[in-house]
């Protein structure tokens, strides 16, 4: 698999182990990478996730969902059966512009995945799409610009105008698909009103080996946004990203120092790597 230090984190509501477990069962060759109390990382579809048990505070929502590259109409088929069960079909599958088969669930734990049937050439199936809307939706190609910028081996894969009779602005893009730092991400604008904003409850990790690294990270993606704690921030556009050392999983299994280790960053709001280390 292709080496990134970002991954999506979703939030949950004290019941990541029976979130994780279903997404286990659904798609093929998912499985677990690490488990605690507080989270479960997993992978599935070639991209790792981050499923946290934080609480009541957040919810995940429609503006980041993630698009399952299917690559055949009897995969497609069966994760539409399972994922809209006992969830919501936003979009039924269908043939649409796009695609000849695509379809946007909600599934039981309110996560949002889009569905097609066609194949991405990357090892990477499932891929994060942020939905910009509202006050938001000509952002697009603003935010491509700024996350190439901030990010180490990235690249614009795909842009796509809006078309001359929706008549936005000049320049306007109603989806691209980027690469940061070797994860691809789908950004798409809303030409509707849409009910839902960027929030915690959908963020996104990124693991950093020296605090140089941490500093720069949180030190770009803080510009124009705001610093939370525990390695948490908002960038401009309302998106949330944790900027994390990568040893602190190594000192969180650590029975003799994890709860001093806690006690440290529940004070910060950037990481420490050196306060963590000598906690």
């Amino acid at each position: 698999m292709t080496h990134t230090n970002i991954y999506p984190c979703l939030w949950f509501n004290n019941n990541a182990n029976k979130v994780v477990e279903f997404y286990c069962s659904a798609f093929p060759g998912a499985a677990i990478v690490e488990q605690s109390e507080l989270a479960t990382t997993f992978m599935a579809g070639g991209t790792k996730f981050m499923a946290l048990n934080g609480g009541p505070s957040f919810n995940v929502n429609s503006a980041v969902s993630y698009y399952v590259y299917c690559g055949s109409e009897s995969e497609i088929n069966r994760l539409y059966r399972l994922l809209s069960a006992d969830g919501n079909i936003l979009m039924p599958l269908d043939k649409y512009d796009w695609s000849d088969k695509y379809a946007w669930v909600s599934d039981r734990f309110g996560v949002n995945w889009q569905l097609d049937v066609d194949r991405i050439n990357a090892e990477q199936k499932i891929v994060p799409s942020l939905l910009f809307a509202n006050a938001k939706k000509g952002l697009v190609k603003e935010a491509i610009r700024h996350y190439t910028g901030i990010f180490k081996n990235s690249k614009i894969l795909l842009e796509a105008p809006y078309p001359p009779e929706a008549k936005q602005s000049d320049g306007s893009l109603l989806f691209a698909q980027v690469k940061l730092n070797g994860f691809i991400m789908n950004m798409m604008s809303s030409p509707v009103p849409h009910d839902a904003d960027f929030t915690e409850g959908n963020s996104f990790v990124i693991e950093c080996d020296s605090q140089n690294e941490i500093d720069y990270y949180w030190n770009r993606l803080t510009e124009g946004g705001q610093e939370s704690m525990c390695g948490w921030l908002k960038d401009k556009f309302g998106i949330s990203w944790q900027v994390v050392p990568a040893i602190l999983r190594k000192l969180m299994s650590d029975p003799q120092r994890s709860q001093r280790v806690i006690q440290a960053f529940l004070k910060m709001k950037k990481f420490n790597i050196e306060k963590l280390l000598s906690a």
